[in-house]
């Protein structure tokens, strides 16, 4: 069992507090987005071994198991990370696997160099993602019902909206989606950014459901994304609640502190939010026009006290132990890999003791077992 030194990643969105406020350090005062536990080649996990790439690749057998090396590959397939949203992320989409491998062998025929600002594929794989909530936590995920964001931009009383408003009322769920993504996402850059602004002044007059979009145009004024989120369901999830984003599902996170678990991949498209690229042909290829609910996951209960967030892949699976003082969780021994994460309280896991945002790798096949009292993330892969 190896406790892992951890990298954290800078993104200007991030919260300058919410990190070190877990860790029990005092901030920078630089934002501190997301702390990685894994064997990403970004930003590996440092071990006493050498980094945790470096000992998958020494030995994936003995480390990864040898089933999950022969379902996922000779890498850990997951990325466990801490992420806290201070501003809006982008808004974004990820392809499937079949989307994935189109994508990357095209822009490998193209030549387009890996670290290109206009690639959109650094990999073959897919990425569906998990976050679960520490604290409240808002995002936008899905599309609403039409009818819905017709009834929102109606209120907003902005002339150069009228034209989506008719759409969505006029036209079949998934042409209506299509149309007026589409129509936001090519109009005049002029155009566009003026109806974001008048769009905005008049979300913070209205306040109420209106208010998130006010908030999100102050992050970015002018971007159309702005106008692409009206689109969304915004949701807000409770301590222990968590969103499942499979490929296709616009997304973005707003607010807040969780745990997220991800396929070991870099594949994501953008819709806006961001001075990233944009690749808005790609981007409708790969976006499902479907409207639902946001699914919002609660931990179904397991033996020995074990709460699972259950989803539909296999590169990952996430679940927690909330421990009461004294309790003993005998035996997580698993034949796949572990990463193990203190959210809460004071836990021992073999003969580390972790304190909140301290974590460790079990290997496959290595008896482990916690105890103390305290909340324990345990992220592993199905087989």
């Amino acid at each position: 069992m190896d406790r892992l030194d951890n990298t954290i990643r800078p993104y200007a969105w991030g919260s300058p507090t919410a990190i070190p406020h877990l860790l029990g350090v005092a901030p920078s005062g630089e934002p501190q987005a997301e702390m990685w536990m894994g064997a990403h080649p970004g930003a590996p996990s440092r071990t006493a071994r050498g980094t945790l790439a470096e000992v998958v690749e020494a030995d994936p057998k003995r480390e990864l198991g040898p089933e999950a090396v022969a379902r996922f590959g000779r890498r850990l397939p997951f990325l466990l990370k801490l992420l806290a949203a201070g501003a809006p992320l982008s808004l974004q989409v990820h392809p499937d696997r079949r989307q994935a491998e189109e994508g990357y062998a095209d822009e490998e025929r193209r030549g387009i160099p890996v670290d290109d600002p206009r690639r959109n594929y650094k990999d073959a794989n897919h990425k569906p993602e998990l976050i679960c909530a520490l604290t409240e936590f808002d995002g936008l995920c899905g599309f609403r019902a039409p009818a819905e964001t017709a009834r929102l931009l109606a209120a907003l009383d902005v002339d150069s909206l009228e034209p989506y408003v008719d759409l969505l009322r006029a036209r079949p769920e998934e042409a209506a989606l299509r149309e007026v993504l589409t129509a936001i996402l090519t109009a005049d850059r002029e155009e566009i950014a003026h109806t974001v602004h008048e769009a905005a002044a008049a979300c913070a007059r209205l306040g109420g459901e209106h208010a998130p979009y006010a908030e999100i145009a102050r992050h970015y004024p002018g971007d159309p994304g702005v106008l692409a989120a009206m689109l969304l369901n915004r949701v807000r999830l409770q301590p222990g609640e968590a969103l499942f984003l499979g490929a296709g599902i616009p997304h973005a996170y707003l607010d807040g502190l969780g745990v997220e678990i991800m396929a070991n991949s870099d594949n994501v498209l953008r819709c806006g939010l961001t001075p990233k690229h944009v690749d808005v042909p790609e981007l409708l290829r790969v976006v499902r026009f479907e409207a639902a609910g946001p699914g919002v996951l609660r931990p179904e209960a397991a033996p020995d006290g074990e709460e699972v967030y259950d989803t539909p892949i296999d590169e990952f699976r996430l679940s927690r132990y909330v421990l009461p003082e004294g309790t003993t969780v005998h035996d997580l021994t698993l034949g796949t890999p572990q990463i193990l994460l203190c959210t809460a309280g004071s836990v021992r896991a073999g003969e580390h003791e972790l304190t909140p945002g301290q974590s460790v790798f079990v290997p496959a096949g290595e008896k482990a077992a916690v105890s103390g009292a305290g909340t324990v993330f345990r992220a592993t892969v199905v087989v």
